[in-house]
């Protein structure tokens, strides 16, 4: 249908204002959060219905939904009303230029470009595993959660950031089912280790995702048959600066 092009714009402007409800209406957040999931359900919709595609609706959702309600729960741990709006407008610009991407893919195949999705799902799910982690130290700290619970929550986010990430690189589910249980593993028994950490909820959430950058990248590297030594160094040069940066001025609690 003819409105289609506008959904990129007008799913974002939806969602913006539904958490801007939710700014003012906490109690409504899980309200909030299932209106959000059923206009990006409905959006992609529209698109595969346009297009008569065969693509599988999950494959599409994973990223937008991750994204969005892990900021909408992260936000519900940040004092700084400030902070919070430029989060919901860095929501919608995201979701924008997804929607956008996905409309070139399955509706005006002609304009579209594979590395703009990849980029997108790189960064995406980069900041998405940020403000998930971050949540989840923070629930710890704040409802007094038993780790293994929430542990359970992290395996079961990995495997669904580790498989939007595989298809968005066209990596089949038959060659890359094993590498996605052992992310999984990996980055729940590191996460289980760092949570003993007397340190901020937001740094443990960054060095969790600086660890969930660095293996995810080198393992769709593997699997797509152009990992070298060159990549192994940048990726953990990167890492280990990164977290030592965070490590050195971080405050201790």
């Amino acid at each position: 249908m003819k409105y289609n092009r506008f959904l990129p714009l007008a799913a974002p402007l939806i969602v913006f204002l539904l958490s801007e409800i939710f700014f003012y209406k906490p109690k409504l957040i899980f309200v909030v959060i299932i209106l959000i999931f059923i206009i990006f359900l409905f959006t992609i919709r529209q698109f595969i219905l346009a297009n008569k595609s065969n693509q599988k609706f999950w494959n599409l959702l994973i990223l937008p939904s991750c994204f969005s309600i892990s900021l909408i729960i992260f936000t519900t741990i940040i004092p700084n009303k400030f902070i919070i709006q430029i989060l919901f407008i860095l929501n919608s610009i995201f979701l924008y230029n997804y929607f956008s991407a996905i409309y070139y893919l399955l509706v005006n195949s002609n304009n579209f470009k594979k590395e703009n999705l990849r980029n997108l799902s790189s960064y995406g799910n980069f900041l998405t595993y940020f403000f998930f982690t971050s949540s989840i130290y923070g629930f710890q700290v704040f409802l007094n959660i038993q780790v293994w619970i929430l542990m359970l929550i992290v395996i079961i986010f990995t495997a669904l950031i580790a498989y939007q990430v595989a298809w968005a690189n066209e990596i089949l589910l038959k060659k890359s089912l094993f590498y996605i249980l052992l992310i999984c593993l990996v980055l729940t028994e590191i996460a289980w280790s760092v949570s003993f950490l007397s340190l901020n909820y937001y740094i443990l959430g960054l060095i969790i995702s600086i660890c969930y950058y660095i293996i995810i990248g080198l393992t769709r590297f593997f699997l797509q048959d152009i990992l070298n030594k060159k990549l192994i160094k940048q990726y953990l040069i990167f890492g280990c600066l990164s977290i030592l940066a965070v490590l050195f001025t971080a405050r201790w609690i």
